[in-house]
């Protein structure tokens, strides 16, 4: 082992603690005291010095890059859970929150409480050992998450070390990663010119950063950190949260832009306010407050319920609204051939973020709340949630204003249209419909079926367009030279996509089942499709019947499954891809017993408007272990009330079923049904 000598390892130690003192002022105090020539020649020398004598500090700022791609993220359990939090709506919530306190701890006595923003990012947990960054993982289910080290290293905020006197021999930090408005919407022109899709929202341009395989393209993301939360902790011990909130910044860790320490409901409320105020001036998006009892003596006196803590709860922002006008409406035909109408609006800011396009749903939704080309209206985005037109602001109509009607003919091939019986959908009919087959191509290559990174909209129309893909069987038929000459290709980006249609190989059943797109199977319905076949071959020529003994599976995804699996060209469809080398493992089937869901065996009919897309209902309720029913039968346990209810309503109460509200569903998916 190279002897270095003492000079060097001090000049070296110095470096890295200059350095990251640096980074910190820049990164987290926006408050840089050296130029960026300046930092960049001390970056140089260090990395010379590390190259030339292999002394290489934990700490030092050129471990933030260069990792090599990891092949898979590495699942990491909590040594304390991550719980969600309560949700408050109003400020009657809020002080029903504080009573509740009060009462749980059978005490009159003030309470303090700290309140801070609540971030609209990624949360995160960082593990500390003897002051080192050790591990970093997401919050996943709140029990078990993904190890995300390599990638948060990356990211300029978070410290690689402990600085201070009172070092921990271990601590769990917890916070959030975000990325500010600005930094979004340029990523998003950059990408919408090398056509790839554009990110919803900051919240999601920042996950999709933080669980990239390949740390360097985490590096090139601007991401940030703030940090409110201690997980486990041995080595070290804090009275408050207030307390563990000003260590945090002692050892320079960057925290909440605002924190308060207040006193009782209505002071809570003011900072509320105050937030609120300030929000629109944030550089980041914030949709709520967030209130935790101060002193920690007392969050372990009130501990939890089923799936938040009692100590604390966030109080969401009303939803962001605007008015814009609708330039115009297109139908826009899905991947099973629906047709949804799509209003193209003149773009407006709402909430951070450029709105220019809402879907309308239906045709019934359209007509209900008598929308047209040309209308001024009110459009609503709420967190992530798409946007939507929430009314039509008549008195500014002018009478050149045209309705919207149903299409005859599908828009893209001209094949007849159909409307489901007892639905709302309108369907092309085509069997060779482009639209329904570059919308199947794309959505098996999506992240939650195929996963193949590069396959979006732009490069799936191109490579349609080009004859290269027409069956998502031919995505395993590309090779590399079939790219070259095609926009948007050169040599990297072609191996790229070609490498990512290789990892595609290899996938579990209930994917490759979500991926085949067959009509009812979300990726709830293909779980439990994966936990009863044993693999794909048992599905062939499957009966109606067979289906319809799995719990939750009705006749309507019996008798689509039960088609797909009946018909000879998807059987053969299934036949090459197996040939072209696709391997299916089944880790669901007969595994570990399938974990108590607050829905399991509910069965709910949504009616009404809801405050988010219905499709996201849905999810949301068979993702709970519910099954979202288009009708209303005897065998329906709930009915989901939003504005406007339809017929629907009126049969459940002739059979005497009982309705509930959409927060009521809410609250029933956090404390079980």
């Amino acid at each position: 082992m190279k002897k270095i000598p003492e000079n060097i390892r001090h000049e070296i130690e110095k470096l890295v603690k200059d350095l990251n003192y640096h980074c910190y002022r820049y990164y987290v105090l926006d408050s840089p005291v050296i130029s960026d020539e300046e930092y960049d020649l001390g970056y140089r020398r260090l990395k010379e010095l590390e190259e030339r004598y292999g002394c290489i500090p934990p700490d030092s700022p050129t471990q933030r890059v260069g990792a090599p791609p990891l092949e898979k993220f590495e699942k990491v359990k909590h040594t304390e859970p991550m719980l969600s939090l309560d949700n408050a709506f109003s400020y009657d919530e809020v002080k029903e929150f504080e009573h509740r306190i009060k009462r749980f701890l059978k005490s009159e006595e003030e309470i303090s409480y700290t309140v801070e923003p609540k971030y609209d990012g990624l949360a995160i947990e960082l593990t500390y050992k003897k002051g080192l960054l050790n591990r970093a993982s997401t919050r996943g289910d709140g029990y078990e998450g993904e190890d995300v080290t390599l990638n948060i290293k990356t990211i300029k905020a978070v410290p690689l070390k402990i600085e201070g006197v009172e070092v921990p021999e271990e601590i769990d930090i917890r916070g959030e990663i975000y990325m500010d408005i600005d930094e979004f919407e340029a990523l998003n022109r950059e990408r919408e010119q090398k056509g790839e899709p554009a990110f919803a929202n900051p919240r999601n341009a920042a996950a999709g950063a933080v669980r990239q395989l390949d740390s360097s393209v985490t590096a090139a993301r601007k991401l940030k950190l703030a940090c409110y939360g201690m997980g486990a902790a041995n080595g070290v011990k804090f009275k408050s949260q207030w307390e563990f909130v000003e260590w945090l910044k002692t050892v320079r860790f960057p925290v909440p832009s605002i924190i308060k320490l207040v006193t009782g409901a209505e002071e809570i409320i003011g900072v509320i306010k105050e937030i609120e105020e300030k929000r629109k001036d944030f550089p980041f998006e914030a949709d709520g407050a967030v209130i935790k009892v101060n002193e920690f003596d007392l969050q372990q006196k009130l501990g939890t319920k089923t799936r938040e803590p009692r100590w604390a709860i966030a109080y969401k922002f009303p939803a962001h609204q605007g008015i814009t006008r609708i330039n115009e409406i297109v139908a826009s035909v899905g991947r099973t051939g629906a047709i949804t109408p799509v209003a193209l609006l003149e773009p407006i800011r709402i909430g951070g973020v450029t709105v220019s396009r809402s879907t309308l749903h239906n045709w019934d939704e359209i007509e209900r709340k008598d929308i047209r080309v040309g209308d001024t209206v009110v459009v609503e985005r709420a967190g992530d949630v798409i946007p939507h037109i929430i009314t039509v602001i008549k008195d500014k109509r002018t009478g050149r204003e045209k309705q919207f009607p149903p299409p005859a003919k599908c828009p893209v091939c001209g094949a007849l249209v159909e409307k489901e019986e007892g639905g709302v959908a309108f369907r092309c009919i085509g069997l060779n419909c482009t639209a329904q087959v570059q919308e199947r191509i794309r959505h098996y290559a999506s992240r939650a079926a195929m996963d193949i990174e590069g396959l979006g909209e732009k490069n799936v129309e191109l490579l349609y367009q080009k004859g290269l893909v027409r069956h998502f069987v031919d995505i395993y038929r590309l090779k590399k030279e079939d790219l070259f000459e095609l926009p948007r290709f050169a040599e990297k980006s072609a191996q790229n996509l070609i490498d990512a249609i290789e990892r595609s190989k290899k996938t579990t059943l209930a994917r490759f089942l979500y991926s085949l797109g067959i009509l009812h199977v979300g990726q709830y319905a293909a779980k439990l499709l994966a936990k009863n076949f044993k693999d794909i071959e048992e599905l062939y020529h499957v009966k109606p019947e067979r289906i319809i003994e799995i719990k939750q599976m009705g006749e309507k995804i019996a008798d689509s499954i039960s088609r797909f699996f009946n018909d000879p060209e998807n059987l053969a469809a299934l036949k090459t891809l197996k040939d072209e080398g696709l391997e299916i493992s089944n880790p669901d089937f007969e595994g570990a017993k399938q974990e108590r869901r607050p829905f399991d065996g509910l069965t709910f009919v949504i009616t009404g408007t809801m405050p988010m897309p219905r499709r996201e209902v849905e999810e949301l309720i068979e993702s709970m272990g519910g099954h979202a029913s288009g009708s209303v039968s005897k065998s329906t346990d709930y009915l989901v009330l939003g504005e406007a209810p339809g017929s629907k309503f009126k049969k459940a109460q002739s059979l005497g079923i009982k309705t509930i509200s959409y927060e009521e569903l809410l609250k029933m998916a956090e404390e079980g049904a």
